[in-house]
């Protein structure tokens, strides 16, 4: 590696204009991160303000709105704050408690979606299985009790990095951030293993297993659709579609995310890279994403929002053109010619 002042100071300003911009990014993703969870948490409480309850869906949804929310923000708050001090006069020590809540909201994410993506799997296939339909309701039964534990479990499984990982700091010429902990001992890769698998690994097992039996679901019920009708016409499913998609649509961003996310952890703890500001703008990226499918999927929630969009580009003439239709426009109807 080149030991040249003036390669060290080129690479040093460019490291900086990479951080720079992966800050304005994320915080241009910050903004829709939290105003699309901020809305999806207005409308669940509007809902039960009309129904005067909420159901587990909505008790989920908004509990993953919330926890993407705090995680955004105190993401873009640790980035803004290395970027101030860029020389770390501030303590390590608040860094890393910062980057520990930060995993343990990641945790909750986790498990918040794979839970969301159980749930709707319970409701759209059916199973004969007595034993496990008395376990589905058992888990949905207590679902306000599982969103308040699983931050809880996210917590208390992320705050044993403060004792087996150990600050590097400026270790390698690209690990410069502050109060980055890296399991440079035995005992803080095995940890960091253990934590992938139970924040990453085994809440994407529980949603690609959901996903094979909607999608199994799916293809039985469009085989048997298309029976009845004897391939007259295309077989459709109305609003349980609409889930279906959404449901389906988590899972493939999901599985994306988490490629990406377990590379970034491979290259932070094998190659000692810092990457964390990388994996930082992915899950935003992730929770905008996210945030928009569970809008889409929620019929009134979708109308309702694009009603607001077209509503607030009536009051700009110019932007007319980037309306967006509220309802689909009608087949028309093949006249029927007479011989």
């Amino acid at each position: 590696m080149s030991t040249d002042p003036s390669h060290l100071i080129d690479r040093g300003i460019m490291l900086g204009v990479v951080k720079f911009t992966l800050w304005v990014i994320t915080g241009l993703l910050a903004v829709l991160t939290v105003l699309f969870n901020v809305y999806i948490f207005v409308m669940c409480l509007w809902n039960y303000k009309q129904k005067k309850q909420l159901g587990p869906s909505d008790t989920i949804i908004m509990a993953l709105s919330v926890a993407d929310v705090a995680h955004q923000l105190a993401c873009y708050f640790w980035m803004t704050m290395v970027e101030v001090d860029r020389e770390c006069r501030i303590a390590q020590i608040i860094y890393a408690v910062m980057l520990q809540f930060i995993f343990s909201v990641k945790f909750t994410i986790m498990w918040d979606t794979s839970f969301l993506t159980f749930y709707y799997s319970t409701k759209l296939v059916s199973r004969p299985n007595q034993c496990y339909t008395h376990i589905q309701n058992a888990i949905l039964k207590h679902v306000t009790l599982a969103m308040f534990l699983i931050p809880l479990c996210g917590l208390c499984t992320c705050m044993p990095m403060l004792v087996v990982f150990h600050t590097e700091q400026n270790v390698t010429e690209t690990n410069e951030d502050c109060g980055v902990l890296v399991p440079n001992t035995k005992a803080g890769l095995v940890y960091d293993v253990l934590y992938l698998f139970l924040a990453d690994v085994l809440p994407g097992l529980l949603m690609i297993k959901c996903c094979i039996s909607i999608s199994v679901h799916l293809a039985i019920h469009l085989r048997h659709m298309k029976a009845s009708t004897n391939g007259a016409h295309l077989p459709k499913l109305g609003s349980q579609m609409r889930v279906i998609e959404m449901a389906l649509s988590i899972v493939a961003i999901f599985i994306v995310f988490l490629v990406v996310d377990l590379y970034a952890n491979y290259q932070i703890v094998v190659n000692h890279e810092n990457d964390i500001t990388l994996t930082f703008l992915f899950t935003s990226v992730y929770t905008a994403v996210n945030a928009i499918v569970l809008i889409y999927g929620k019929k009134t929630f979708w109308k309702a929002l694009l009603r607001e969009y077209n509503v607030l580009l009536d009051v700009y003439p110019c932007l007319s053109c980037l309306k967006v239709p509220e309802q689909k426009a009608k087949a028309s109807t093949p006249v029927k010619v007479h011989n």
